[in-house]
């Protein structure tokens, strides 16, 4: 299994853009923008979560919308804000809003298959 990652611009309330390269992250429920990125676009928290990683443990953290462009698509998006350490990362909320998923075999990103009632 291989890593995917792709490079977005994330833009805030403001009008402020910024390049971020995302590692696709199929296993995260929502994107997360490290601390840099998201204190240059100025976003703010809207409200506080708490998330249950991969290893059981439960986190913390705020979380704010942005504006995702990716070549793909573009879109507005739940965003966790970051801290220390953390990596960019596109989760599947942003993924669906954006109407994309993660071919699993070439770890490319494509257009989903919506099935129309």
């Amino acid at each position: 299994m291989g890593l995917t990652h792709i490079e977005g611009v994330v833009t805030g309330p403001t009008g402020i853009a910024r390049t971020v390269t995302f590692l696709v992250d199929s296993g995260a429920k929502y994107s997360l923008l490290p601390p840099d990125d998201w204190r240059a676009i100025r976003l703010a928290p809207r409200r506080r979560m708490t998330f249950i990683l991969a290893d059981g443990t439960q986190s913390e953290r705020d979380v704010s919308e942005g504006y995702i462009r990716l070549p793909q698509g573009e879109g507005h998006t739940p965003v966790i804000l970051g801290e220390a350490g953390d990596e960019a990362l596109l989760g599947v909320v942003t993924l669906e809003i954006l109407g994309l998923v993660l071919h699993p075999f070439n770890r490319t990103l494509q257009p989903s298959r919506m099935l129309l009632a």
